[in-house]
């Protein structure tokens, strides 16, 4: 299925571009949206900012992407795993942004990128990977430390709840993406996801959806931070090692929190910024652990097919060859 031009004409201009340049690109952009919304939520609330990003972002990435019905259709379970990546985004994009509402934005990027960290610990067997997990806990402790006020219980939970619905969308789009050519996987997810938010946001926002100014940073949130880091990060992947885009990732939490200082005025105290290097200095570990077992296994695999190889060249009669 060949893409549309408009699609063509993003992968041709990002692929002059260095592709860990991309992945950095998409990580600022994530976090300076997510630090720009709540300037309107006086008016439109965090429900509201998050329908009018998934509108426009689905709309943008529809026309971009051009879905059809019937290349889903085609392919056994498609389906399903569109309308599940789909659902966890609505969770994970309201859960994330209502949390922001509630502790600064650096705490809360550091909690969501537990999820995926869990993910990345999954399955371990070794004692050697106790220590990223150790390490990430130790950021953890280290960011509920304040100057003698907790954390609100709520945000906390909040943040937990994106970080669990965004480990879950990480696993379905691995799929979605094996399934479904270029972004039209995405694209239907996201419109999916802005209709589960419709009600939420609609009846929390009411006509303030309508304003001129929330309509104008809602469309910069949804371009800055779903339409280009989802599309660049797509490039991006196709180009560098799975190990390098983990590490290069693992720079949200941080600028998560320089985002929130200078749009936002959330100032951290230094056991927290601590946290913050903490969880991004384990998840770079537990991706360069997982690449050793990841290319262990390679090694072994590949020895036992060339002594299988091996072995049945010496039972074949020399006339043979």
């Amino acid at each position: 299925m060949q893409q549309h031009s408009a699609a063509q004409a993003v992968s041709t201009v990002t692929g002059k571009v260095p592709a860990p340049c991309l992945v950095l690109a998409g990580v600022c952009g994530l976090q300076f949206g997510a630090a720009l919304a709540p300037r309107v939520y006086p008016q439109a609330g965090a429900a509201g900012v998050v329908f009018l990003r998934l509108l426009i972002a689905g709309v943008i990435l529809c026309v971009l992407w051009r879905p059809k019905r019937r290349a889903p259709n085609g392919v056994r379970g498609a389906w399903k795993t569109v309308l599940a990546a789909g659902t966890l985004l609505a969770g994970h994009h309201i859960a994330f942004f209502e949390a922001v509402n509630h502790i600064p934005l650096g705490i809360v990027a550091t909690i969501e990128f537990l999820g995926p960290f869990a993910i990345a610990l999954a399955g371990s067997r070794r004692a050697l990977d106790l220590l990223p997990a150790c390490l990430a806990a130790a950021g953890v402790f280290l960011l509920s430390s304040t100057d003698g006020t907790s954390l609100p219980a709520a945000g906390l939970a909040l943040a937990a709840a994106a970080a669990t619905c965004w480990a879950g969308y990480i696993m379905v789009s691995a799929r979605m993406a094996t399934r479904l050519s270029g972004g039209q996987g995405l694209a239907l997810a996201i419109t999916w996801a802005a209709l589960l938010s419709a009600p939420y946001g609609i009846a929390h926002a009411g006509s303030a959806l309508l304003d001129p100014h929330v309509l104008w940073v809602a469309a910069v949130v949804a371009v800055v931070s779903s339409v280009l880091p989802y599309s660049l990060n797509l490039e991006a992947m196709r180009r560098i090692p799975p190990r390098v885009f983990g590490v290069l990732t693992s720079l949200e939490p941080a600028a998560g929190a320089l985002f929130g200082l200078l749009i936002l005025g959330q100032h951290l105290d230094w056991p927290q910024w601590l946290g913050i290097a903490a969880v991004a200095c384990a998840s770079t570990i537990a991706t360069y652990l997982g690449t050793g077992k990841r290319r262990t296994s390679r090694v072994r695999a590949t020895s036992a097919l060339r002594e299988g190889s091996q072995r049945n060249e010496a039972d074949i009669p020399s006339a043979t060859w």
